[in-house]
């Protein structure tokens, strides 16, 4: 069994998870989110042990309830030029400056946190044991897999609407194809295999 989070000394607590480090396409999205305690939200979990529809439901209910939320991004270029760790600390810091309330402490999941100018904690696992995580890690989640459905739309024969990007079997093949977009990562391997064999899709 986990074992639970014991929460350190501080008033305020924001926390920020990530979505899309491993996808090959678009960028990684990072939110941050303080929780108002006079509104609990129940159910708060994992973004990827809900389901798409629970999902939804608790990002319009955390929009609505917390003290404030905030996303943060890294553009593919971004991560082509930085790495992807680089790109995903850009990202996490980019969502903590746009909270309007200034957090005491930071609870980042993972096991790394980014410079941030207030106290920070890493935690591991922390999406599925830190409410203000697991709201992160949903409302980052409910972002990027909207952003996918829209690029979906643009470049409908590589069905990013169902792989969201990551490199699945279908999303291979079809970049071996059709080649790479505009939005595919270029410092990832498979994209850079797909650049240096063919041409880029228009």
């Amino acid at each position: 069994m986990m074992e639970p989070f014991v929460y350190p000394a501080a008033r305020l607590f924001a926390g920020v998870d990530e979505v899309g480090r491993g996808p090959l396409v678009g960028a990684v999205v990072t939110a941050a989110v303080i929780l108002d305690p006079a509104r609990p939200i129940v159910g708060l979990a994992d973004s990827k042990k809900l389901s798409e529809k629970r999902r939804l439901a608790l990002y319009d209910e955390i929009v609505e309830k917390a003290l404030s939320w905030s996303l943060g991004r890294a553009e593919s270029v971004e991560i082509d030029q930085l790495n992807i760790l680089h790109a995903t600390m850009l990202a996490m810091q980019r969502a903590v400056a746009g909270l309007h309330i200034a957090p005491d402490m930071v609870l980042i999941d993972g096991n790394r946190c980014p410079k941030l100018p207030m106290r920070s904690l890493a935690v591991v696992k922390g999406d599925s044991r830190v409410a203000e995580i697991s709201a992160a890690s949903i409302l980052a989640k409910v972002t990027r897999d909207r952003e996918m459905t829209e690029l979906d739309a643009i470049f409908p024969d590589y069905g990013f609407a169902q792989h969201k990007g990551y490199p699945t079997a279908f999303h291979l093949e079809k970049l071996a194809v059709l080649g790479a977009t505009e939005h595919h990562r270029r410092s990832f391997a498979p994209v850079r295999r797909a650049l240096e064999s063919g041409s880029s899709a228009k």
